[in-house]
C-alpha cells in the first residue's frame, strides 16, 4: 500500500511548539541506510524560526517518530540540507538575510535511541561560505573510523571547490572542530544565469530560477577501500556549441589512499545544443558508475525530466546520451520564477545498483500551470553491468 500525499507536519501532531500545526518550509527526507530509519525535516517560519526534525522509530515511514525542535532565534535556517554519517546527522543551513552558511551536527545516537533531547552543535556562520553540502554516505563500507564529515561548497573563484572537515564531539562539545578550506582546483566555469532567473520556457511560461549559485544536493560519498569518492553537481553556463543558458557541471572528488585529502579525479560539463539543463542531482553505484538527473527546458521544450549516466570504464569526464524520463506538457506561470530548489538522485540500499531519481515538472493532464499544480516524476533505473 502507498500512503496518499500527506503534509509533513502531521508527524508533529501533539508535539506542541513551533513545529505543530504549521505548513513546513523546505521539507527534506533522508534514508539512514545504517540504522534503517527515516530522517524527516523541515523549518517553521510562521511563528518561530525553527528546524523541526523527526527520526522514525522503525523502518516504517508511516509509523511513529522521535521528534525534536531547534530554535535559531531571529535567523531563518534557510535551505537546510542533511547527510547521514556514522557519528552524527550532519546539516547545513543558510542564515537567511546574511548569505552565510552554518554547519551543524545532530546527535544521531540520541535520536535513534529516542531520547527526549538530542544535542545540536553548530559553528558560527561565516560570510565567506554559502550553501555547504555535507557528505552523505552510500554503500556498505563505512568511512575510516573517526573520519570527519566532509563539507563542500563552490569556492570564491571560478575554478575551485572548497572542502571542510567537521569533527563533532558530543561529550566534549568544545573539542568539536570545523577546519578548512582544502581548495580543490576544477576546470573553470561560469555560474548559470549568474545564479539568477533565466531558464526559458515556451510561451507563455516565465523564466525560472537556475539556482546556479550553489552546489546541488546531494554530496554523495562512497568508500571503495582503496579510495574514497564524492560526486556532486551544479548549473553552469554552457560551452561552445550550445545556445542554451544552462548546463550541468559534475565532479568526482577522490581521496587516495583512504583518509587522505580530496582532489579532483574527473569533471564534465553535460550540455545540449539548445535545451537548458539545470537543477540536477548526481550519485554513484557500487561499481563506480555515475548517474545524473536534471530539468530540461527551452523556448521550444516544455520543462521535462532528463537523466544521463556513465560507466566507470567510460572516458573520464564523459556522460552518455540523455534519456527523457518525463516530457512536460505545460509550463510554469505566476510562481515568481521559483523552481523546486533541488531534485534527488539516490541509490537503492537493497542492491546498491538501482538509482532513484525524483524531479518536478508540469503535467497538463494532472494539473495546470499554477505553482500548486506541479507534478513529480520518480524514475528507477540501473546499469546492466551492476548486479
Amino acid at each position: 500500500m502507498i500512503l496518499q500525499p500527506t503534509n509533513t507536519n502531521t508527524i508533529f501532531t501533539g508535539f506542541g511548539g513551533a513545529c505543530e500545526g504549521t505548513n513546513p518550509g523546505d521539507p527534506v527526507v533522508v534514508w539512514d541506510k545504517l540504522a534503517q530509519r527515516w530522517l524527516v525535516t523541515y523549518f517553521n517560519y510562521t511563528t518561530n524560526l525553527t528546524l523541526c526534525i523527526a527520526v522514525s522509530t522503525t523502518s516504517d515511514a508511516t509509523g511513529t517518530y522521535s521528534r525534536y525542535s531547534y530554535g535559531f532565534g531571529s535567523t531563518l535556517p534557510d535551505y537546510p540540507k542533511y547527510a547521514v554519517w556514522p557519528d552524527a546527522y550532519y546539516a547545513s543551513v543558510n542564515a537567511f538575510g546574511t548569505g552565510a552558511a552554518e554547519p551543524c551536527a545532530l546527535d544521531r545516537n540520541a535520536m535513534l535511541a529516542g531520547k527526549s533531547k538530542a544535542a545540536m552543535i553548530c559553528f558560527t556562520p561565516n560570510n565567506n561560505n554559502f550553501s555547504f553540502l555535507p557528505s552523505d554516505l552510500d554503500g556498505a563500507a563505512l568511512p575510516p573510523t573517526g573520519a570527519p564529515n566532509h563539507y563542500v561548497e563552490l569556492g570564491n573563484s571560478s575554478n575551485a571547490l572548497d572542502e571542510y572537515d567537521f569533527h563533532v564531539d558530543f561529550v566534549h562539545p568544545k573539542k568539536s572542530t570545523f577546519t578548512g578550506p582544502n581548495s580543490i582546483s576544477v576546470p573553470s566555469y561560469a555560474l548559470a544565469c549568474e545564479g539568477g532567473d533565466c531558464i526559458p520556457q515556451p510561451s507563455p511560461g516565465e523564466q525560472v530560477e537556475s539556482l546556479g549559485d550553489r552546489l546541488l544536493f546531494r554530496l554523495a560519498y562512497r568508500n571503495f577501500g582503496d579510495h574514497e569518492s564524492m560526486v556532486v553537481a551544479h548549473s553552469v553556463t554552457p560551452g561552445k556549441g550550445s545556445s542554451a543558458v544552462s548546463a550541468m557541471r559534475w565532479y568526482e572528488l577522490r581521496s587516495t589512499p583512504v583518509g587522505g585529502r580530496f582532489s579532483l579525479y574527473q569533471a564534465g560539463t553535460f550540455q545540449n545544443q539548445s535545451t537548458s539543463l539545470w537543477m540536477g542531482a548526481v550519485a554513484m553505484d557500487k561499481q563506480g558508475n555515475i548517474a545524473m538527473g536534471m530539468s530540461a527546458s527551452s523556448s521550444a521544450v516544455k520543462p521535462s525530466v532528463w537523466y544521463t549516466g556513465r560507466l566507470a570504464t567510460d572516458p573520464l569526464g564523459k556522460m552518455e546520451a540523455p534519456i527523457i524520463a518525463a516530457k512536460g506538457t505545460a509550463v510554469e506561470i505566476g510562481d515568481s520564477q521559483r523552481w523546486g530548489d533541488y531534485s534527488s538522485m539516490s541509490i537503492d540500499p537493497g542492491d546498491d545498483c538501482t538509482f532513484w531519481y525524483s524531479q518536478m515538472y508540469y503535467n497538463k493532464k494532472h494539473g495546470g500551470t499554477a505553482s500548486v499544480d506541479w507534478s513529480t516524476r520518480i524514475v528507477a533505473f540501473k546499469f546492466d553491468s551492476c548486479k
